[in-house]
């Protein structure tokens, strides 16, 4: 970030905390950049000629006199196709040691499009994983986040999304990330030879926490310019949005705000919706669509960050760990695409609603009959063959490393149905079971 001539210097610094401090200036606007003792800074509070700015790097070692220079204007990111195969830090500047960017600068952190200019979505974004393909299919424009521990594999699920799902731009927004998770990013898109339409912006561990705030606007930033200018089917990959709410509460925090919940500031739901609203299809064939993942603390779902994301969000999916096959799964009991009726049976095969279906309420049989063994009741030969079905269910389509096509998890579906029941049992429509019954009951 570069001053300009004669811009007018401040040397006069009050209330400097942790992440903050006060000068006194006149003309400013609110989310202005500026430059405080030569670290970046922006405006995040406006009361009267008092203004209040978190700086990103933190204010250690800063003193009352020294320089403030405001930038009259907000953050921005140069955008053009020369983004693509690129990595960036959480101001838009190259990490992955290549050229600068030179394209058209635009501000960041824009006003979301309004809900009347959107389309209502109806494309599949299929993402090769049988977990959510089968059960909780997206759609473009949609918005929707990961619920994980944060000892589960969710940079796995996610690198593998980036690599298999159906977009023109895969976008990648990493918050405190560690070096480990960045350099597996980065070597996976450059082994698999999938650069040429990956864009990252990453913080990691080694950054200050402050500058997470910036990296899903620069994210969605890049998103919109292909979205709009170019009509282009967008997924953009937001983690950890956990690590994004901490940093907005060590913010909060330091300027003395109230704090809300679980510590966190009370403008937690605006902040979240802010960046979750950017999600989109537009009328003339571009989208934006987000998955974010929240880590939950202790498997916790009523701390404030997943509770207000809940809201906000168009679903949710669940990471578990299953015991009875050693993987994790995406969990068919707590995970739901409330916007996946658009899609299935309509952009995919017609059975696709039956097979779902009939498989959640098998694997629900399976979970009553576990219930029953592990109190002491004999089981039904039914509800061995439901236990059965379940453990090769999860291990055949549920498990996060089941990488399929869709017809092909239809298909194993099917196989499953046959191996394990009788036609009356699964109860599909006969037009189905005439044309993919593959089993030998009746």
């Amino acid at each position: 970030m570069k001053t300009k001539a004669f811009q007018k210097i401040y040397t006069h610094i009050e209330n400097i905390t942790k992440a903050t401090c006060m000068v006194e200036a006149e003309g400013i606007t609110n989310e202005e950049m500026a430059i405080v003792d030569g670290r970046p800074a922006q405006v995040v509070k406006i009361v009267g000629k008092k203004i209040t700015l978190q700086i990103f790097p933190g204010t250690q070692g800063i003193a009352t006199d020294a320089e403030v220079v405001f930038l009259g204007r907000p953050p921005t990111l140069k955008v053009g196709n020369e983004l693509k195969g690129r990595f960036f830090n959480a101001y838009g500047d190259p990490i992955d040691g290549g050229p600068a960017i030179e394209g058209e600068e635009v501000e960041i952190g824009g006003p979301s499009v309004n809900p009347v200019r959107r389309k209502q979505p109806s494309e599949l974004i299929a993402t090769g994983i049988a977990g959510i393909d089968l059960n909780n299919t997206l759609v473009t424009g949609q918005k929707i986040p990961f619920f994980a521990d944060p000892d589960q594999p969710f940079n796995q699920v996610m690198a593998t999304v980036a690599l298999r799902a159906q977009a023109d731009v895969i976008i990648l927004g990493g918050m405190g990330m560690s070096n480990d998770d960045y350099l597996y990013y980065k070597m996976l898109f450059d082994n698999a030879g999938a650069l040429d339409h990956i864009i990252a912006f990453i913080n990691t561990t080694d950054n200050p926490p402050v500058e997470r705030l910036l990296v899903p606007d620069m994210a969605l930033t890049a998103a919109e310019y292909f979205a709009v200018n170019q009509k282009a089917k967008v997924l953009c990959l937001l983690t950890d949005m956990t690590l994004f709410a901490d940093a907005l509460s060590i913010v909060s925090n330091r300027m003395d705000q109230i704090p809300s919940k679980d510590s966190m500031p009370g403008s937690l739901y605006s902040d979240l919706a802010k960046v979750y609203e950017k999600a989109a299809q537009y009328p003339d064939g571009g989208s934006i669509t987000i998955i974010a993942v929240t880590t939950l603390s202790g498997g916790d779902i009523t701390h404030a960050v997943p509770d207000n994301t809940g809201y906000i969000t168009e679903g949710q999916l669940y990471l578990r760990r299953d015991t009875e096959i050693a993987k994790v799964i995406i969990d068919p009991f707590r995970s739901l695409s409330r916007l996946k009726q658009l899609v299935i049976g309509k952009k995919t095969r017609s059975d696709h609603p039956q097979v779902m279906n009939t498989a959640v309420r098998l694997y629900a049989d399976a979970a009553n009959a576990r219930t029953k063994l592990e109190n002491g009741f004999d089981l039904t030969e039914y509800d061995r063959r439901t236990l059965d079905f379940a453990k090769e269910y999860s291990r055949e389509l549920l498990a996060i490393d089941i990488n399929i096509e869709i017809d092909k998890m239809l298909d194993t579906g099917w196989q499953l149905f046959g191996k394990y029941f009788s036609k009356d049992e699964v109860s599909i429509k006969k037009e189905f079971m005439d044309k993919y019954w593959v089993g030998t009951a009746s």
